[in-house]
């Protein structure tokens, strides 16, 4: 192997290692989401025709958990090495920034694939489940993962303990991704939460990844990509700085 791919074996590992808790967990949690609300709101919502709510979930909440989770791999990983002291090990490598930000977000992407996999597999015991146009939910899955992944490398080198970590998932990450438009269409909004939506680059990473499955969204699927791919060109060049600058990992 040559560095990056050894430490995004590392990554990979260390998720995998505890898979009960990084996978399963998440995709426990999605499958209550949409039992609970897929129970309560199937016969009073309709978002679009010839589509069942609960189907409507199913992409919401496969998006939603791949993104939390391809977060969570980076920055906890840095987070955790920072507060240990092992760190220190990976800086006396001969690895250059790009290697660590490939690596870190590439093992985010795998993560977030994974649990987006398994949300889906599970989602398939409790509704018909359509793909008509892979290419596009490919496209926003790996963009979006990659997004939170360089997203979870600026967090986790600016937070230097626990709760700073916990700070920003609870109050950027969680609003961020719930009022995206998972359970809902934005179209049901006031014009005003409406205008507030498109503010979001939340919402284009999950209505673009639900016109791969239904063929129908929100705003344009071109729209979308062009929002999120401009969030990832700037969210990486910013994680890419920082790791080049050493931002609190080098005295």
């Amino acid at each position: 192997m040559t560095g990056w791919q050894a430490l995004l074996h590392k990554e990979v590992l260390r998720f995998w290692k505890v898979a009960f808790q990084t996978v399963a967990g998440p995709v426990l949690t999605a499958m209550l989401y949409l039992l609970i609300f897929g129970h309560a709101l199937e016969a009073h919502v309709k978002v679009y025709d010839k589509v069942s709510y609960t189907a409507f979930l199913v992409p919401g909440l496969a998006m939603m958990s791949l993104l939390q989770n391809a977060f969570a791999n980076s920055s906890s990983s840095l987070i955790m090495s920072k507060v240990t002291g092992n760190l220190v090990f990976l800086l006396l490598t001969p690895l250059s920034y790009l290697n660590w930000f490939v690596a870190y977000v590439g093992a985010s992407v795998i993560r977030g694939l994974v649990v987006g996999l398994g949300v889906f597999a599970v989602a398939a015991f409790f509704t018909d489940i359509s793909f008509l146009a892979p290419l596009w939910i490919l496209t926003f899955a790996v963009m979006g993962a990659a997004l939170m992944g360089a997203l979870g490398l600026i967090a986790g080198l600016w937070a230097e303990k626990f709760d700073q970590l916990a700070a920003f998932q609870n109050f950027v990450i969680m609003p961020m991704t719930f009022l995206s438009g998972v359970f809902y269409s934005i179209h049901s909004l006031p014009p005003f939460w409406q205008k507030i939506s498109h503010l979001n680059p939340f919402f284009y990473m999950i209505d673009g990844f639900r016109y791969g499955f239904f063929g129908v969204s929100d705003v344009s699927p071109w729209l979308s990509v062009g929002v999120v791919g401009a969030a990832l060109a700037l969210v990486s060049a910013i994680a890419v700085y920082l790791l080049r600058t050493g931002y609190k990992i080098r005295g």
